[in-house]
């Protein structure tokens, strides 16, 4: 884990507070993001996570608070959802391009990096949840940033599907050395994934360490003691499997099966 004392923050909020037909949807929230580290938020639907991360990202305005960030820092963003015309044909190579000067070469490497190489002249209509998230990723990564900005990154994945997004995220923090700040629902999934986890119900319940995170009484009451154990099970297990980008088990031999034995 990065010593946050160490480092100078690549993106950081003090008191923000951004508020929607009168009632503060986002209230007087501060948070940190360093180089290195992923920090991830997590909280139930219509806590404010998504509202929290387009302010931060300067896409709506704020009542009040301050956004600071290091001088030439680069973001690259994963929204939760992409809305893609059907009636408009357009592959990954061309949806890649979509206000990008990126080149062939830049494009594939991207691409390779998060492990859907071969779908380049394919119909992004055409694939499936999790090549569509990793193409999405492979998007942001072009801009060669300094932090990764995931709205909800395995939306549309299944469970097996989402442990390996995980996994991929922490490979890609721990090649480029570069910030990731993180939104989910779901704190199990990402637990062994995450540096620094902030627990959100439209103001801060609690933070700190993932597994501090889940025995704090804020957090117990927001998604029961239940939630904890499935955190905790997830936490400790270590896959012994891979996944396809189906989110079914790869056996050894090359063929996939669809029992699963995460509990």
């Amino acid at each position: 884990m990065i010593d946050s004392e160490l480092q100078t923050p690549l993106i950081r909020a003090e008191n923000l507070t951004v508020s929607r037909g009168g009632q503060p949807v986002v209230n007087k929230i501060s948070l940190t993001v360093n180089a290195g580290e992923i920090l991830t938020l997590v909280g139930p639907n219509g806590a404010g996570k998504s509202t929290l991360i387009r302010a931060l990202l300067r896409l709506i305005d704020c009542d009040s608070g301050v956004i600071q960030r290091e001088p030439g820092v680069t973001i690259g963003y994963v929204p939760q959802q992409l809305e893609i015309d059907p009636t408009m044909p357009i592959d990954v190579r061309q949806f890649l391009r979509l206000g990008e000067l990126s080149s062939e070469e830049d494009m594939k490497r991207a691409l390779e990096e998060v492990g859907v190489a071969a779908v380049i002249d394919t119909p992004m209509q055409g694939l499936s949840g999790g090549e569509t998230r990793r193409v999405l990723l492979a998007r942001a990564l072009l801009r060669d940033p300094d932090l990764l900005v995931l709205d909800e990154p395995t939306a549309g994945v299944d469970f097996g599907g989402q442990a390996e997004l995980y996994e991929l995220i922490r490979t890609i923090r721990d090649s480029r050395q570069c910030g990731v700040l993180l939104v989910s629902h779901n704190l199990h999934l990402v637990m062994a994934a995450t540096d620094r986890v902030l627990c959100l119900n439209h103001h801060i319940c609690c933070e700190g360490q993932p597994d501090a995170v889940t025995r704090n009484p804020a957090y117990l009451e927001l998604f029961g003691s239940e939630a904890v154990a499935s955190a905790m099970a997830v936490y400790t297990h270590h896959h012994d499997h891979q996944h396809d980008l189906t989110g079914a088990p790869i056996e050894e031999s090359g063929h996939q099966h669809h029992g699963h034995d995460h509990g």
